[in-house]
């Protein structure tokens, strides 16, 4: 079992906590686990991203080589777009539809559409929309874990318990809403790789 992943997104959106509920999973599976990250400024909207290394076997390093990512998952479009080149040929890339704009030549969001679906394998999702309907608009990232958790090795409960322990000092009604949020992105993300 290997599993090299490799999250993006734009600083406040979450991005550490895909990170750590994957982290917290991966441990509880008795998996070895190597993460490098790459922190932004979150408030000036600085790109992040975090290269999550999981398998069965000792992990040398912590850094994806170009190409050999198996999974991108990002809170923000055109930052998926930053890192297709670390992306395998049969790897996924599962991503928000919905830009943050943090720049003033932004390009247009069609554009970066376009670009998106010219990977073989990728799930677009409106993860905002479905944490807003999920009942929690701050659970956009959990949306997109969930999205993901189908091509992350390991059994979706694990990653439930994880979202749990992660938010359980913030009281079980943000526990709750992450969950909800997380079995969301899941649904979504089954209904449209079928």
């Amino acid at each position: 079992m290997k599993n090299d992943i490799i999250i993006s997104g734009v600083g406040g959106q979450g991005i550490l906590s895909i990170a750590a509920s994957i982290g917290l999973a991966a441990v509880a599976n008795d998996l070895f686990l190597k993460q490098a990250e790459v922190h932004g400024m979150s408030q000036r909207g600085g790109d992040v991203q975090s290269h999550l290394r999981l398998s069965d076997k000792k992990i040398s390093s912590d850094l994806i080589p170009y190409g050999e990512a198996n999974l991108i998952i990002s809170v923000e479009p055109m930052e998926s777009l930053r890192y297709l080149p670390w992306l395998s040929a049969d790897g996924w890339l599962v991503t928000n539809s919905n830009p943050f704009i943090n720049i003033p030549d932004y390009p247009a969001i069609d554009e970066i559409l376009k670009e998106i679906k010219k990977v073989k394998n990728h799930i677009i999702i409106d993860a905002d929309g479905i944490a807003k309907n999920s009942g929690s608009s701050r659970s956009g990232n959990m949306v997109i874990l969930g999205a993901a958790s189908p091509f992350i090795d390991m059994p979706f409960q694990s990653l439930e318990n994880a979202v749990r322990e992660l938010f359980s000092r913030k009281g079980e009604e943000v526990v709750q809403a992450n969950l909800k949020a997380l079995k969301a992105g899941r649904e979504r993300s089954i209904a449209l790789k079928v």
